[in-house]
């Protein structure tokens, strides 16, 4: 089985990953390229530069397959995950008639609208994506949601002319939709040459790129939760019936066709704050962990295991992009005393993020009637053993790490070998290929500290400080 291999694409908000697996969900392969910084010309505007998005699926599929030391021709397909609520604006040429619209944009939180007549064709990344890799106008259902005329039930678009036009768009600017675990396309003949791939190699689609990690997570338990720590940080169960309704999650398409992804409230810009911080103290960090010949992150969790739980009273709030409905919110730190050091402020951003995260599980858990027994973390925030055995300690429950680089990448796989009928569904593929690396065990002491906190400071801050911050607002914004 060893000799057949499957490639994934997790194309995300900082980086593109790209990961080629064997059949039993090995990572064989890996290889990424980070993307530019999104540009924002005036406020509420954010977005990519130039062919960012394609440029850096492209250049990532190059970097992972130099170093590939198999046989290329044995690659049987190729999964594509993208970034979700995101909006792609094409000329009848297939080519950008504007910078594609980050999440973070403004404009996403409405319809489009219709302004440029240059624009012929209104898709989300995974289209003009799958555009760039096939040379085919198809999307995936699993990633239009927001302000899509989608009809969830047959998972096409909807029949209902005043249902298109609601959302802004014609039928004739929408691409053909397909669903999750089938094709896209083919891949161009001239990158399938230039790539030394074998010709015909299926594109298969996936969905919303937090619906892919949760299918790369293994999360098919109804007991079990996926937490992302990534650009934008959220927690995810998986159900079998759509919730009407909902008021502390948001119910989202899975990546298995006509299942559900309960998605808690999340954090804009969770793991981008722990970047802005490294940044912050940039060249002292890495002249510091030269020193001990180990990564700047390395020596960052390093430092912060020798910060005490609570980090000695310093208390982070992470409003550092506040949301469309409380545009008034910021970052804020509170408590400081002589104690603190720049690694408290670090250990203070991870403690902030596991609170946050849990109250809004326990939001969520509380409208859905959800008892669990486990924790599953992943991307880029999961590295850290530190964050981990915060949020087991915080949670009181096992906090499991997987193997590999990207879970979305191993969801856009298990997605392929779906599609070939190498496994006979999405489950068995999901028993095959998904494998634990290390799980975190919590402390009796830690957690029942940590609730203490929780309950008697952490989620009494903002009471107080929303009214300090709705004056300033107008002074600085």
């Amino acid at each position: 089985m060893n000799t057949r291999y499957i490639m994934g694409i997790d194309n995300g908000s900082q980086s593109t990953k790209v990961a080629i697996f064997d059949l039993e969900g090995n990572e064989v392969a890996f290889g990424s390229y980070a993307l530019k910084e999104t540009l924002t010309p005036e406020p509420g505007v954010v977005v990519h530069p130039d062919e960012d998005l394609w440029d850096s699926v492209y250049n990532g599929i190059k970097n992972c397959l130099d170093k590939f030391e198999g046989d290329r021709s044995a690659i049987e397909g190729i999964g594509l995950c993208t970034i979700r609520c995101c909006r792609v604006l094409l000329k009848e040429d297939g080519n950008l008639a504007h910078p594609v619209l980050s999440w973070m944009d403004a404009r996403l939180s409405r319809p489009y609208e219709h302004q440029d007549d240059q624009v012929k064709y209104v898709t989300t990344t995974s289209g003009y994506i799958g555009l760039r890799l096939t040379g085919e106008y198809n999307d995936t259902a699993g990633n239009c949601e927001v302000h899509w005329p989608l009809d969830w039930e047959t998972l096409d678009w909807s029949e209902n002319d005043d249902v298109i036009k609601a959302n802004g768009v014609t039928r004739d600017m929408l691409f053909n939709l397909v669903k999750p675990g089938e094709k896209l396309g083919s891949l161009r003949k001239e990158l399938a040459e230039e790539l030394d791939l074998k010709e015909d190699l299926p594109v298969v689609a996936t969905a919303n790129d937090k619906a892919v990690e949760v299918l790369g997570a293994g999360i098919s338990d109804p007991h079990s939760i996926m937490i992302s720590l990534g650009t934008f940080i959220s927690s995810m169960v998986t159900r079998d019936e759509y919730f009407e309704n909902a008021t502390n999650f948001f119910p989202t398409l899975a990546s298995i066709p006509h299942k559900y992804v309960y998605e808690s409230n999340g954090i804009r810009r969770g793991l981008w704050t722990v970047s802005w911080f490294k940044k912050l103290i940039g060249e002292e960090l890495v002249t510091e962990s030269t020193k001990l010949g180990i990564s700047a992150e390395d020596f960052l969790n390093l430092k912060a295991q020798e910060v005490p739980p609570g980090s000695d009273g310093l208390i982070t709030m992470l409003d550092w992009l506040a949301s469309p409905a409380m545009p008034y919110r910021k970052g804020i730190m509170i408590g400081f005393d002589q104690r603190h050091t720049r690694y408290h402020i670090y250990r203070s951003i991870l403690e902030a993020i596991a609170f946050n995260i849990k109250n809004n599980i326990d939001d969520m858990a509380e409208e859905i009637n959800l008892d669990l027994n486990e924790v599953v973390v992943i991307g880029g925030g999961s590295k850290s053993d530190v964050i981990m055995q915060i949020i087991s300690d915080l949670f009181g429950l096992p906090v499991h790490r997987r193997k590999g680089n990207s879970s979305a990448c191993l969801g856009a796989a298990i997605s392929v070998a779906t599609h070939l009928s190498i496994y006979e569904d999405f489950q068995e593929a999901i028993n095959e290929m998904v494998k634990n690396e290390t799980t975190f065990s919590p402390s009796t002491t830690n957690h029942t500290f940590y609730n203490e906190v929780n309950n008697t400071v952490v989620k009494n801050v903002r009471q107080h400080t929303d009214n300090i911050l709705k004056l300033t607002y107008p002074i600085f914004n």
